[in-house]
């Protein structure tokens, strides 16, 4: 039987079971033999990672051919205009690709977001605003190069579900074993 885990991968740590100098790795925090992610979160993002036993799953859930949408919350510099959210939506030409054209919003700071550790730097005299930011693909650092392509630097990443699956109140440094879940992700 596959078994599926949810973390809430904490800022800082590796998206890997093998430790690197100046780096955490989950292994540090998930004690289970023979799980590995389906997908990677940067470092310096934080939020849901789905791992597991099974590497059928593991493609389903990773692999864009499969279109699960992954939303993320960015708490980008400055307040984005309609203008920002229509040019991150159409889709962004980053200079090696082009993004597809994703869902993005103007969000107030989601409910119950933790603190980050270490909190983010801020400019005293320039404000900062909430993006939901829903992608069916997922480049090197995509989201953090879109918001920044049109004039907004992301300054905190918190990946929030990938399809069926989301946080649900795990704190950073949680998992939790998913008891069941929808198949029908696996048919493709």
């Amino acid at each position: 039987m596959s078994r599926l885990f949810l973390f809430n991968k904490p800022y800082g740590v590796l998206s890997q079971f093998t430790p690197e100098a100046g780096h955490r790795c989950l292994a540090e925090f998930i004690p289970i033999p023979g799980v590995y992610a389906a997908g990677r979160l940067d470092a310096d993002s934080e939020g849901l990672l789905v791992l597991t036993d099974d590497g059928r799953l593991q493609k389903c859930i990773a692999d864009p051919q499969h279109k699960l949408p992954k939303t993320y919350w960015a708490q980008v510099e400055g307040e984005p205009t309609e203008e920002a959210l229509r040019r991150l939506r159409q889709g962004v030409d980053l200079g090696d690709f082009v993004t597809k054209p994703c869902e993005a919003a103007r969000v107030g700071e989601p409910a119950g977001l933790w603190p980050r550790d270490p909190p983010i730097r801020q400019r005293k005299h320039i404000p900062t605003a909430w993006l939901e930011i829903v992608l069916r693909e997922g480049k090197n650092r995509q989201v953090r190069r879109m918001t920044a392509k049109v004039g907004h630097p992301t300054l905190r990443l918190v990946r929030a579900s990938i399809g069926p699956f989301s946080l649900d109140g795990l704190r950073p440094g949680e998992w939790i074993e998913a008891s069941a879940w929808p198949w029908e992700i696996m048919r493709a």
